[in-house]
């Protein structure tokens, strides 16, 4: 399983996509989510402006306090009351404010999410023959 983790043609690919998109910011660490007043937003949060998530909005983004120029994870969430399956992107996290986003998605009985960790190594699946 670590080998879908760690395709390094996977990660490259995402970050084109981060790095060539627009992030837009639209709550900041601590605030307050506007439908659910006991969820606090453990980092800046918006969406990479001109991209498509299957909400139809933009890609979820979480910023943490490191480099915004790097992805350190992704969030895979389903969320049974939405009906979705959803991606989203940590950019700049530490590994606490990566914890602490978990935690955040995780709080309630119709959301859960599954972290996948950047790695560098190209497995053979991931090699293309060009």
């Amino acid at each position: 399983m670590a080998q879908y983790e760690n395709n390094a043609y996977f990660w490259q690919k995402i970050d084109t996509l981060f790095l060539s998109s627009k992030l837009v910011i639209t709550r900041r660490k601590n605030d307050i989510h506007p439908k659910f007043p006991n969820l606090i937003y453990p980092t800046d949060y918006g969406y990479l402006k001109e991209t498509i998530s299957t909400s139809g909005d933009g890609v979820t983004v979480y910023a943490g306090s490191g480099s915004r120029n790097t992805v350190t994870a992704l969030v895979v969430a389903v969320d049974i009351l939405q009906k979705e399956l959803d991606v989203k992107v940590l950019a700049g996290c530490t590994e606490d404010e990566t914890l602490d986003v978990l935690h955040f998605l995780n709080q309630t009985d119709y959301q859960k999410t599954v972290l996948i960790r950047r790695g560098k190594e190209i497995p053979a699946w991931g090699l293309t023959e060009n």
